[in-house]
């Protein structure tokens, strides 16, 4: 594909995108996230989550990885750092408000800050911390997590597994060629916020730094379907990764660009479909 962008003007490093955070965040959690579903499966019941697991999962989001767990019979505390407005769905889907003649969920926790912020002396210490939001696509986007797992850990009991996700071989994330219209567009930012092919280590890397264990790994099939262009377009928006090229360019020419890159991988019914495997990593506590 030819690119279509001339920069007019170099836009400031750090530059705020333009774009509608509460509408991004109901697209988060009406289209893109159950995309992970079957990476949420395929680790709960790989560790058996149920009655008697104490979840503590970073970066929740809209919370449907918790619900997931809570519908198992799992306690579940979610803390959600950076998205609000994510956090604000999270807690329509676990725990409604009751003068609505709703009842929250029973043993649901969900925090907006760090982990220190989920310490309660009527918890006991979690059996099971789970950061699901994948790395290994972005320059950098690991640096944060590696913080939070240090901070977490200590909340956890001894040897407590702690599981981490990332992006798949590149090869086998068809996925990969539509985020490089990110990296393209938000030049010149492209140093803080370029696409990169996922790393074989990455995700042990992270997890010693932390100063946890590897002990085990999978890989879990994760298509992203999409019943039509427009859900492809609003879903892939909504996960952040074109934030920075919003915020060099405009909405429209984001739109435009994602749309073409997207082409290649409709199908004749008008959905689209795109094949990627991610990889989960298993780690432990000290």
């Amino acid at each position: 594909m030819t690119p279509t962008l001339v920069h007019s003007h170099r836009p400031r490093a750090g530059a705020t995108p333009r774009a509608d955070r509460c509408a991004r965040a109901r697209d988060w959690a009406e289209i893109q996230e159950r995309m992970l579903v079957p990476l949420y499966e395929a680790v709960y019941e790989r560790l058996e989550v149920g009655r008697g697991t104490r979840l503590l999962d970073l970066g929740c989001g809209s919370g449907l990885a918790l619900l997931m767990a809570a519908s198992r019979g799992a306690s579940v505390t979610g803390v959600e750092p950076a998205a609000p407005e994510r956090l604000a769905l999270a807690r329509e889907r676990l725990a409604p408000d009751a003068s609505a003649g709703a009842r929250p969920r029973a043993g649901t926790r969900l925090v907006q800050g760090s982990p220190e912020d989920a310490v309660s002396p009527d918890i006991p210490p979690y059996t099971l911390v789970t950061a699901f939001q994948p790395i290994g696509c972005v320059a950098g986007d690991s640096e944060g997590l590696s913080a939070l797992l240090e901070a977490a850990s200590p909340l956890a009991e001894h040897r407590a597994a702690v599981v981490l996700a990332g992006w798949g071989p590149p090869e086998r994330c068809t996925t990969s060629s539509v985020l490089r219209v990110a990296t393209k567009l938000a030049d010149p930012l492209r140093s803080a916020h370029s696409w990169r092919p996922a790393r074989r280590d990455d995700l042990e890397e992270v997890a010693h730094r932390a100063g946890l264990k590897p002990d085990g790994s999978g890989r879990v099939a994760c298509p992203f379907g999409y019943a039509d262009m427009d859900s492809a377009v609003r879903g892939l928006l909504s996960t952040g990764l074109f934030d920075a090229a919003v915020g060099a360019t405009d909405q429209v020419q984001v739109d435009k660009e994602l749309t073409e890159a997207l082409h290649p991988h409709q199908r004749h019914d008008g959905t689209v479909w795109m094949p990627n495997v991610f990889r989960y990593l298993i780690a432990r506590t000290p």
